[in-house]
């Protein structure tokens, strides 16, 4: 068995590796004596999986992957959008690398403003307008370049071979296909018609002839195939057939960058988690700064009482992310003040455990000095090296703009910004002055890929896609396995819950069974609202007796694949 998809519950025994059953009232991942890749999709596990069994090391692999998932999951996996990628070599040694988009140079703070000054969501979130100029390739390359060991054609060559020979649609896809056909239709300047020609059916052979065109040059001349050369002037013709800002010195300006990490403690465990322009890692140290002086139980008799603590810090954490949040290169991020366990306090001084606080009474604290279509996934190789990476292309197929001529979907990752100050965007999330636009900077984000250690050694590499949801669904995955006491599927599989700063709303996902909870929740105030799923964690526990557990989320397709 090469690969497993995630259920309800799952066992796993594959001869030869020295991997046991456990019982089955529980929900158990893949377990691996060796390696583990764990991914939005089955083939782009199977691609890293087979970088680290031919002697690649997790950095290898994390390439290889984001480069299959580009074929195989274009809905986020992508080379036309950006990410964030959190390492941890098997040495100690972190890293973070940013390799989020920026906006272009043509950009400007009120670019998606009528002569009124009211807000215009449809250009910050559809078609060419919508694009942040792409970081993936540039920091793949940055990325094997400081920590790869294999030649880079050979990482890139299954990518190429998944969209030159196609693979087989599952229901699921076709569906998602078939719906995303209108909308690429719509926004690309060139109809798409290997996309959109056809009602996809299950078993369908999809075949992306211009993408490996698109990739064969990356792989032959790396960074200069993608900011270079014909592929750079198919994105700039698009972008002038159809009124984006894009441009070939926007392109040739573009640098990825390696960021040192955050680094935080809670309780026994070392949290590795990414700093601005991702406000993911921030909001996950700082719900962790403050739970670590409350206790709590997921017994049914106090998991409201939890739910109710979250909620309030999220309303407030949310508050000062839309305050205080920015890309660091143009905006002072106030970030050891964030983390202080004084203010931190001081956040909480008018939590009532008995009463939600209404998030009109609540603003950002008082500092006296001075991103639902995402993908992730999570590798841990044999000498212990770990990748968690998180990569998007913002909404779901970004822009809806595919590139023609190179076979691509664009992001539309400049609606993360602050378009208006006080105007949501596409995931409800409020930003001010910290996040307008500029000229190359780089949108805030809320992915939040993250790796633990504890007691010095690897303990955990998690992450997931959701927009805002993002920090608090892994917020929620670490304190199930810590407080819990939950194995890595069962932390995985758990209904989720979310709030943000505004509205005031607790959504959480559809079939939670805790009719109880949901109703003590409300007798403390709050307003509910069911939802569907909630976050796609893919995860990797390091188990007490050495072994790898994976856990791919049953929400997706996703699958988990080790040796």
């Amino acid at each position: 068995m090469k690969f497993v998809k995630s259920a309800t519950w799952l066992f796993v025994i594959i001869l030869g590796f020295g991997i046991s059953c456990q019982p089955k009232e529980k929900a158990v991942g893949l377990l691996s004596s060796n390696a583990m890749v764990v991914s939005a999709h089955p083939l782009a596990s199977e691609v890293g999986k087979d970088i680290l069994q031919q002697g690649g090391n997790a950095i290898d692999a994390a390439i290889a992957v984001h480069m299959a998932l580009a074929v195989v999951y274009p809905q986020a996996g992508n080379i036309g959008g950006g990410g964030f990628m959190v390492i941890r070599e098997d040495n100690g040694a972190y890293h973070s690398l940013d390799y989020r988009e920026k906006a272009p140079l043509a950009a400007g703070r009120d670019m998606y403003l009528d002569e009124n000054g009211d807000a215009l969501p449809e250009k910050s979130q559809n078609g060419h307008l919508a694009s942040g100029v792409p970081g993936t390739v540039d920091g793949m390359v940055k990325a094997h370049e400081k920590l790869g060991s294999m030649e880079w054609s050979r990482l890139i060559n299954p990518a190429i071979k998944l969209a030159e020979e196609g693979f087989e649609l599952t229901e699921n896809e076709a569906a998602y296909f078939t719906r995303a056909s209108e909308n690429l239709k719509k926004y690309s300047s060139v109809d798409p018609v290997h996309f959109t020609g056809k009602e996809w059916k299950a078993g369908n052979l999809f075949v992306q002839a211009q993408l490996a065109t698109t990739l064969k040059l990356i792989r032959d001349q790396g960074r200069a195939g993608f900011y270079s050369g014909s592929v750079a002037d198919f994105i700039v013709a698009e972008m002038e057939r159809g009124g984006g800002i894009i441009s070939l010195e926007d392109l040739e300006k573009y640098e990825s960058t390696w960021r040192k990490p955050l680094v935080g403690d809670y309780k026994e465990a070392t949290i590795i988690t990414m700093g601005p322009p991702s406000s993911g890692g921030l909001i996950l140290l700082q719900m962790l700064g403050i739970l670590e002086d409350y206790p709590i139980s997921n017994q049914k008799d106090a998991y409201a009482d939890y739910l109710h603590l979250k909620t309030e810090m999220e309303r407030r954490i949310f508050a000062d992310r839309a305050a205080y949040m920015g890309d660091a290169d143009f905006f002072p991020v106030p970030v050891a003040e964030l983390l202080d366990k004084d203010y931190l306090s001081q956040r909480f001084t008018n939590f009532d455990s008995e009463s939600a606080t209404p998030s009109d009474l609540i603003m950002e604290g008082n500092i006296l000095s001075m991103s639902e279509e995402t993908t992730h996934f999570s590798i841990v190789d044999e000498q212990g090296n770990a990748v968690s990476c998180t990569t998007t292309l913002n909404g779901g197929m970004g822009s809806k703009v595919l590139v023609d001529g190179a076979g691509f979907i664009l992001n539309n990752e400049m609606d993360d910004f602050s378009i208006k100050p006080g105007f949501p965007n596409m995931f409800g999330v409020l930003g001010g002055e910290a996040n307008k636009i500029e000229p190359e900077k780089r949108m805030l984000s809320s992915m939040t890929p993250t790796i633990l250690e504890k007691n010095g050694e690897l303990f955990m590499v998690v992450g997931t896609p959701g927009g805002s949801t993002i920090p608090t669904s892994v917020f929620q995955a670490i304190v199930n396995v810590i407080e819990f006491d939950m194995n890595m599927q069962e932390a995985v599989n758990e209904k989720r819950f979310h709030s943000q700063w505004k509205p005031d709303v607790i959504s959480y996902e559809k079939g939670f069974e805790g009719k109880e909870i949901l109703e003590l929740l409300q007798t403390k105030g709050h307003e509910l609202s069911e939802r569907g799923g909630i976050g796609r964690v893919d995860a990797i526990l390091v188990r007490e007796d050495g072994k790898l557990e994976g856990a791919a989320d049953p929400r997706g397709m996703d699958a988990a694949s080790g040796f």
